[in-house]
């Protein structure tokens, strides 16, 4: 299926989201802060990015306006998956150049689903 590259410095959201994904038979990549996975994501070109917001080093905010702003990577879809729930957060998520943004828990379902969206674009 897609290559998704998962951009997260919990071990265990990180390994939560890998067995769903593989499930649902996605190959995937990981990255643990927004800067590495910025450099992994230009060098990889995966089909998609789900990106935590809150990591040392480089916020998902701020890796997101990075890719979405390099013309390298601006045509990768990112997914913002965070804890942050407020509907500014969602804005300013989405004015970063996120195509979508989910709350965590994330149920799988959910996951899909949005996922399967923006990799038809």
């Amino acid at each position: 299926m897609a290559r998704i590259l998962i951009v997260d410095d919990s071990p265990t959201e990180t390994h939560r989201f890998t067995q769903m994904l593989e499930k649902q038979g996605h190959q995937v990549l990981k990255a643990a802060n927004g800067a590495d996975g910025v450099a992994l994501a230009a060098q990889e070109k995966p089909d998609a990015v789900l990106m935590d917001v809150v990591m040392p080093t480089m916020n998902g905010f701020q890796a997101t306006r990075r890719l979405s702003n390099d013309p390298a990577t601006k045509d990768i879809p990112v997914i913002i998956v965070t804890t942050k729930d407020q509907e500014t957060d969602k804005v300013w998520g989405t004015r970063q150049g996120a195509k979508a943004y989910l709350v965590k828990p994330v149920e799988e379902d959910d996951l899909a689903r949005v996922l399967d969206s923006v990799l038809k674009g």
